[in-house]
């Protein structure tokens, strides 16, 4: 089984996601640990309250970005994970941490990517008008939000919309989008070519499809049978009355 550590900053409602997901869907993967630059992240308390075990590393304790991920790579990596996930970690990884972590671990950013990347992506987004506004899950490289693109969803921008009533509506999406990305990368659906991320389909998926074909032939046979009958009924019938008749 897989083990993932999800870091928040703050409330951590998309780590609340994920983790109502990898328990209900029964995931190969547990959420083995969240941890926090700050020890009054509300999301801390969510996850004690599901038996995840939890940790803190303060960045204000460092004296520079590098002293602190190389501290936050080190409790994170205590907890062996597959996959990293950053869930409103409000702190700007140093190239060291995110290579060290390359290739497993996963942002989601509220908008379109590669359209307005970094902070207040919503207000730019009206500013611009936009049609279209919506979340982004991409795999973490050292440049700020441009990382090979899993999945994204959109949502409309509405006549009058402000910036919080169009963040609500995404992070409704975010909130569908986020779990499943994950997943794929739990269950190695995905795989990077030439900077592309390319999903595998997934193997329930095929055998459903396969079952409905062979449904559908089986469906086909029987009516072709039925007709061919029926056929054979109408003609020994048709038979029988003609030497029946005078």
């Amino acid at each position: 089984m897989k083990s993932i550590v999800i870091l928040i900053s703050g409330r951590g409602s998309n780590m609340e996601a994920i983790v109502h997901a990898c328990q209900q869907e029964g995931w190969p993967a547990r959420v083995a640990a969240v941890v926090s630059n700050k020890a009054d992240a509300s999301g801390l308390q969510f996850a004690a309250a599901q038996g995840i075990a939890t940790a803190v590393v303060d960045h204000k304790a460092f004296d520079s970005r590098e002293a602190f991920d190389a501290e936050l790579a080190r409790v994170v990596d205590t907890f062996s994970p597959d996959v990293v996930v950053l869930a409103g970690f409000m702190r700007i990884l140093t190239e060291g941490f995110v290579r060290h972590f390359e290739g497993r671990m996963l942002n989601v950013h509220p908008s379109l990517l590669p359209a307005f990347p970094g902070l207040h992506t919503h207000q730019r987004a009206i500013e611009a008008g936009c049609k279209l506004a919506g979340a982004t899950v991409h795999f973490v490289t050292p440049e700020l939000d441009h990382g090979p693109i899993v999945a994204q969803a959109a949502v409309p921008v509405l006549k009058g919309d402000t910036p919080q009533a169009l963040a609500d509506r995404v992070l409704v999406q975010e909130h569908r989008l986020y779990p499943q990305a994950v997943r794929w990368l739990v269950e190695d659906r995905l795989t990077l070519a030439n900077g592309v991320v390319i999903q595998r389909p997934d193997y329930a998926d095929g055998v459903e499809l396969l079952a409905l074909a062979v449904a559908g032939i089986l469906l086909l046979m029987l009516t072709r049978w039925t007709y061919v009958g029926l056929a054979a009924v109408v003609a020994l019938s048709a038979g029988t009355v003609a030497a029946r008749s005078p």
